[in-house]
């Protein structure tokens, strides 16, 4: 077997199901054909990752870094038939995918600086008291390795940085978790050029056999995430699908965790300063970043909030103008499409819900639209205003006052970015709001719009359920990492069979927590 598989690919067996990429723009342009994995295919990936997973998990950091920056080094080589290729199966126009390119290749490096740091394993080591009383203590060393081979789901919007080599299989094959990543049909001849990437990184650095696999068909993801190889799943989608996988991972005989970035309608308070002194650019960039990208980013801004006054209502007009302004995109795929024309569809008929701008959505592009909402849908409960809408679309919510702004906010569910457009004297006057938005979101922002998220140490990109399923973690950032590890603790072990993070000489020159105080030092 070699380093990896691409299983269910064009390189599986014949006679199996043919797989067409789901390019909704130009299928006749991509007539390469896939394969249904089989059952016994997905077993064999699975099996594949977790044979692989005591080599891999066991190589040095400075090995795993050597391989991530292989995998940049190799997406970064993809010439111009390869940004083609995406191009045409999603839709996206080149400069996009060649951005992408690069976000994808800068969090591989990432993450390879983050183990050569080291400060990811959490090295701990509380040394043996054998005289305390009235009890010895025993010598305690704990550090943090990986849970095992990782299922990642590939993501619609985003076919390179959240898909095959996105940031889910970085933070995965950092944390030394083999990866099989379960291949977006709308973007395949991406996931395949992607994946034979990270197949010469594989050979390349000499990566045990099964490191990374991918399947491709309908159905197997489930199978996926149901065989007992799978320590851990991530995914990026619909809230349906995320909630699905979760069930399914519950229902396990080992259940495991499913790390899912799901629904997020994304909240911007415009405050009233910030209204009266610049209203019409605000306007203007909220439209800016409500159909960037077609409106298929999972922080496109669906709700904006703000209390009634006769700046609000100038600014929900130039708001309005510049939206209907917009000229109309083509979405992603036609699957895509339908659903934004379904979550347009209920918006329309909802009797609390009223449409303020937009041209009417029909053909193969998406228009922008703006709704406007009675604040009691939100006081209320009201289950969908609370519902994303994947596409360029914003629904405004008026309140009556700083009491029912804080009410509505508190109504919300779990998002992943919440915003305040303010002046100074707005963050004085509303500080209260900010716990608030703290408890409901995984990012808060100042003055910005959350549709840019930094590949950085800090960034948080998750929050509380819908957003996630799991608010203790972020996609984005450094700190993915954490959702593939596990802590382990060796009491009295001898040296030798102490892994290298916890060894008395710290061969690895980390910064430790010994005795209660961080140090580089070895251990006399």
């Amino acid at each position: 077997m070699s380093g990896s598989n691409f299983i269910g690919g064009r390189r599986s067996a014949t006679g199996s199901v043919r797989l067409q990429s789901l390019d909704a723009h130009t299928a006749e342009a991509l007539p390469i054909q896939f394969t249904q994995a089989t059952p016994e295919e997905v077993d064999a990936a699975a099996r594949a990752a977790e044979q692989a997973f005591v080599e891999y998990h066991s190589l040095a950091p400075e090995r795993r870094a050597q391989f991530l920056d292989a995998i940049a080094a190799e997406l970064d080589a993809l010439d111009s038939a390869f940004i083609d290729t995406v191009c045409r199966e999603t839709a996206l126009p080149a400069a996009r995918i060649q951005g992408e390119r690069s976000r994808t290749s800068n969090q591989l490096r990432l993450f390879a600086l983050v183990l050569r740091r080291g400060d990811y394993l959490g090295a701990r080591i509380d040394t043996a008291l054998p005289q305390r009383q009235p009890l010895p203590r025993p010598d305690l060393r704990q550090y943090r390795t990986g849970v095992g081979p990782v299922a990642v789901f590939g993501a619609s919007n985003f076919p390179l940085a959240f898909s095959t080599a996105g940031g889910d299989t970085a933070a995965a094959l950092a944390a030394g978790c083999p990866v099989v990543v379960k291949a977006h049909s709308g973007h395949m001849a991406t996931a395949e050029y992607v994946g034979e990437a990270i197949e010469r990184a594989v050979l390349s650095t000499g990566m045990p056999a099964g490191v990374f696999n991918m399947i491709f068909g309908a159905g197997v993801g489930e199978a996926l995430v149901r065989h007992p190889a799978i320590q851990a799943v991530g995914f990026t989608g619909s809230l349906k699908g995320g909630r699905a996988l979760c069930d399914l991972a519950a229902a396990r005989a080992q259940p495991i965790p499913v790390f899912a970035e799901m629904s997020s309608i994304n909240p911007v308070v415009v405050l009233p300063a910030a209204l009266q002194g610049r209203g019409e650019q605000v306007a203007s960039e909220l439209a800016a970043s409500v159909v960037l990208g077609c409106g298929q980013f999972c922080t496109n801004p669906g709700l904006v909030l703000g209390i009634a006054s006769p700046a609000w209502s100038a600014f929900v007009t130039a708001l309005c103008a510049r939206m209907a302004d917009q000229p109309a995109q083509t979405m992603l795929n036609a699957g895509t499409l339908r659903s934004y024309a379904t979550g347009l569809a209920h918006l329309h008929q909802h009797p609390g819900i009223r449409h303020l701008a937009g041209a009417q959505q029909s053909g193969e592009q998406a228009h922008a639209q703006v709704f406007q909402a009675d604040v009691h849908l939100l006081l209320e409960g009201d289950a969908l205003l609370q519902e994303e809408v994947f596409g360029p679309t914003t629904v405004l919510v008026e309140v009556a006052d700083e009491q029912q702004l804080r009410l509505a906010l508190e109504a919300l569910h779990g998002q992943l970015t919440a915003t305040l457009i303010a002046e100074p004297a707005d963050l004085e006057q509303f500080a209260a709001l900010v716990p608030v938005l703290e408890r409901k979101a995984g990012r808060l922002l100042v003055n910005g719009y959350p549709t840019g998220v930094e590949v950085s140490e800090a960034m948080v990109h998750g929050g509380p359920y819908p957003a996630t399923s799991d608010a203790r973690g972020t996609s984005v950032g450094t700190l993915a990492i954490d959702r593939f590890l596990r802590p382990v603790c060796y009491q009295n072990y001898p040296d030798a069979l102490l892994p290298p993070a916890l060894r008395d000489g710290n061969p690895l020159g980390l910064l430790r927590l010994v005795n209660g105080e961080h140090t580089r030092q070895a251990l006399a």
